[in-house]
């Protein structure tokens, strides 16, 4: 009897240390998806009902079915947890953060019992080891963070003769990051932020560990969630060159308004070594002897699907980019390449060579149907220049899209209309904004898609030879 209550008290000791553990997997997946902020995983996350299934309701019942609960735990439970992350299209990535914040968590729960176990009582909580667990990992890699960006701006100040060049926009910057490297990258020595690293903890590791001595430009794009995110990467990178892109109503429910964005992003301009600034006119200012308004001098933009051209200060360029939206990001890469002393005929030929970036507008090979992969492209702007630019297309056009996301209804219920008008089938990829985009679908086949996991199979059934297939932007499960 003795032995089987022993047995029994370290059973629940330990699948109460895996239920821990399980909540534990659970959040940090969603603070990774949110970039570790707390307001954004309580308040503006996107699937409530899964706070519900895999954090309260489970908490509800440990702690009022008893020894039961462990029933639930290891038949239901953790069978749902795994299922729900095998499904994720972006399931959580063990970087050392994760890994450190785990550790934390293993170490928590083995203080914790061992005080119990002490103290003779049974352990019954779960909640204090995962919280102090999150507490303890978010303030270990704030110091960590201040570490490295010490050690940054010791190189940076190091680095005297670099000359950097800070990209912020609603959107495409990391177009416009691409095609600057490209018109520089044969006349300088240039190095640029990988992929989509916008934030400071990224321009700081950037920084610390790919940024080279013998680097003349470094070219960083910079995002912001909240007032105040732009100015603490102008504060750290102090740009002597400044793009500011079209503001637009991207992350409006962060911001609350345009007002906010637009003052966010001309937080860029808050650099003690400012030379150049080269600002959309969408900001609202004025050209002065540092400020040029970049979009005012282009004209007669011509977009389909072989490529595009335009005039930018009388000069005709040609480029076999897709989307009118690309005339834009390249007269601001033209007029800072011509300011940095890039030759005209250079400019024309890395232009006539220039491929779209991955993701945007990229067209994927393909025998029997014409794919287009716009995946990355998420705001009106651009979404909307695409589906114009596939108008002219003589056969079936078949769009496959999560609408615009964390954007407003209107902008999303304003992208219907256009779709409703070029479109045959519209497959809806996500439920976040599938009222909005259905309010003006009359003439297109519909097709919600529920999983998307069975996106390959759905695209098999309802699409046929010599259809052209637009990826329109893409949401995560999780949104």
């Amino acid at each position: 009897m003795v032995i089987n209550e022993t047995f029994l008290t370290i059973f629940i000791a330990i699948s109460t240390a895996l239920f821990v553990l399980s909540l534990g997997f659970y959040t940090i997946t969603c603070f990774q998806w949110f970039s570790y902020k707390v307001e954004r995983v309580l308040f503006h996350f996107t699937k409530p009902l899964w706070h519900v299934l895999f954090f309260i309701i489970p908490l509800v019942l440990f702690y009022t079915t008893g020894r039961y609960f462990f029933i639930y735990f290891y038949f239901a439970y953790l069978v749902s947890l795994y299922l729900w992350h095998r499904k994720l299209d972006k399931k959580l990535v063990f970087t050392d953060r994760i890994k450190r914040f785990f550790i934390i968590l293993f170490i928590a729960l083995l203080v914790q019992n061992a005080l119990y176990l002490y103290l003779g009582q049974k352990n019954t909580d779960v909640i204090s080891p995962l919280l102090a667990s999150l507490v303890l990992s978010h303030f270990f890699e704030k110091f960590k963070a201040l570490s490295f960006r010490k050690k940054a701006d010791a190189k940076l100040k190091k680095l005297s003769d670099l000359k950097i060049i800070m990209i912020t926009a609603s959107f495409g910057k990391t177009s416009i990051k691409n095609f600057l490297y490209e018109l520089l990258k044969d006349d300088f020595s240039v190095c640029k932020t990988p992929r989509s690293v916008n934030t400071l903890i990224g321009l700081i590791k950037d920084v610390n560990e790919n940024l080279q001595n013998q680097t003349q430009i470094y070219i960083a794009e910079a995002g912001a969630r909240v007032k105040g995110d732009i100015n603490e990467i102008a504060s750290f990178l102090n740009p002597h060159i400044v793009v500011v892109g079209e503001i637009g109503a991207q992350h409006i429910e962060y911001f609350k308004s345009l007002e906010n964005i637009r003052a966010t992003k001309l937080e860029a301009l808050n650099s003690n070594r400012l030379q150049m600034a080269f600002l959309h006119s969408s900001t609202l200012k004025n050209e002065d002897e540092k400020t040029q308004i970049y979009d005012n001098d282009l004209s007669e933009v011509k977009a389909d699907l072989n490529g595009l051209s335009f005039k930018l200060c009388q000069t005709q360029y040609q480029s076999p980019l897709l989307g009118s939206f690309n005339a834009q990001n390249l007269a601001v890469c033209i007029k800072v390449a011509k300011y940095l002393g890039v030759s005209e005929e250079k400019i024309a030929k890395t232009l006539a060579k220039l491929e779209n970036v991955e993701h945007r507008l990229q067209k994927i090979p393909s025998d029997q149907k014409f794919i287009i992969d716009d995946s990355f492209n998420g705001n009106f702007s651009g979404m909307s220049a695409s589906y114009e630019l596939v108008r002219t297309y003589r056969g079936r056009k078949v769009l496959i899209t999560p609408g615009i996301v964390e954007s407003s209804a209107d902008e999303n219920e304003k992208l219907s209309r256009i779709i409703n008008e070029i479109f045959d089938v519209v497959m809806i990829s996500s439920p976040l904004n599938a009222q909005a985009l259905l309010k003006y679908l009359n003439k297109p086949q519909i097709i919600i898609i529920k999983d998307k996991t069975k996106m390959q199979e759905m695209l098999i059934e309802h699409t046929r030879k010599d259809d052209l297939i637009l990826f329109s932007n893409d949401a995560p499960s999780f949104m």
